[in-house]
């Protein structure tokens, strides 16, 4: 009786002997480097416009004749690294799995609280440390555990996926729900949180799988395999632009809406669920896994998730540290007299006795 051929390990760490972080080891998994140090870096690079974004808005506000904030350098410079950002995150498509870079995003968010932290002197809160810390012990799981052999997405091989029987299925299934939903916010006027974050969530479907095609697409003719002549590319290259934009559409309503304090762990947590269903699903990413590597990767998607919750959860909270409006600091206006009447005296949070005459402070 022949031999049946062994299943292929679906967990790049394990292809060589080398050891772990060996030189062979290294050589082995050039690829998937790649693309983990260009999500990683595409992340913070968004964390980091974010914040630049956030600290013009104050700037502006602060000034007596205030400017529209596209005039700002500094809100421009915040622009330009969220698009370096976003095509660092697009390349890091054409190098590894769409689950992995989508469970990434999760850096974003933790960098943009550490920065927060550091140079706009953001209270660190218990929370946000433990966030921090699930956080990264969730990103070191889906690192080492996500399904990072794949085919490569050749136009050919896209085609042969999108007529599959389970894909169609699987884009039927959501084009219902996405119409369904649609319906109910168009003629209902229904804009719960929830329903705006899972419109955003349907259209990232066509979104991760257009993204990855174009990435690969593009990453094999720069190898030397032109993909740019099919007209799979270009038609990907349409949907990928399209769903983004109506995508950002129903975030910037529900940001508008609800603040990003509610919205970035929700839509993080829905976006990296499709993700994982979408990567499934269309490119068969999770085909051979291992019962513990599945099992590992969802417990690190499921430690970033609450991470991100409890990062997100405080930020934004302004607490009031004095109980007074100190006049010197209002602009345009200085301070000529002692405002706060003196804690020792009577009048100073304290109530008098009845039919007691109230002293007049001099």
């Amino acid at each position: 009786m022949a031999q049946l051929p062994s299943t292929p390990s679906t967990s790049r760490w394990e292809e060589s002997s080398g050891g772990f972080l060996s030189s062979r080891w290294y050589y082995a998994n050039q690829t998937l480097l790649l693309g983990i140090t260009l999500a990683i870096l595409g992340n913070f690079l968004i964390s980091i416009s974010l914040n630049l974004q956030k600290y013009s808005h104050v700037q502006c506000a602060r000034l007596a004749n205030q400017k529209p904030v596209y005039r700002s350098k500094l809100w421009w410079c915040g622009i330009i690294l969220m698009g370096i950002g976003e095509m660092g995150n697009f390349a890091a498509y054409g190098f590894t799995s769409v689950m992995l870079v989508a469970s990434l995003g999760s850096m974003a968010v933790l960098g943009s609280a550490l920065i927060s932290v550091l140079f706009q002197k953001e209270i660190m809160w218990s929370e946000g440390v433990l966030g921090g810390t699930l956080t990264i012990a969730g990103t070191f799981l889906l690192v080492t555990f996500a399904p990072h052999v794949a085919q490569e997405a050749t136009a050919r091989r896209i085609q042969s996926y999108l007529v599959s029987w389970q894909v169609l299925i699987y884009l039927i299934l959501e084009i219902i729900t996405f119409c369904i939903l649609l319906y109910f916010y168009k003629r209902r006027d229904m804009k719960h949180v929830v329903a705006l974050l899972t419109l955003a969530a349907l259209l990232a479907s066509p979104a991760i799988i257009s993204a990855k095609a174009v990435a690969s697409m593009i990453v094999l003719s720069v190898k030397g395999n032109m993909q740019l002549t099919y007209p799979i590319f270009y038609l990907m290259l349409i949907i990928m632009v399209l769903t983004c934009v109506f995508q950002v559409k129903f975030l910037s309503q529900a940001e508008k809406l609800y603040g990003a304090t509610r919205v970035i762990p929700i839509n993080y947590v829905f976006f990296t669920i499709n993700a994982v269903v979408t990567g499934a699903v269309f490119y068969r990413e999770l085909q051979g896994v291992s019962l513990l590597s599945g099992f590992m990767f969802l417990f690190g998607c499921l430690l970033s998730f609450v991470g991100v919750f409890l990062i997100t959860q405080n930020r934004g909270k302004e607490h009031l540290t004095s109980f007074y409006i100190d006049y010197g600091h209002i602009p345009g206006k200085k301070m000529r007299e002692k405002i706060q009447p003196d804690s020792n005296s009577l009048p100073y949070g304290s109530l008098c006795n009845e039919g007691e005459p109230v002293k007049t402070q001099n």
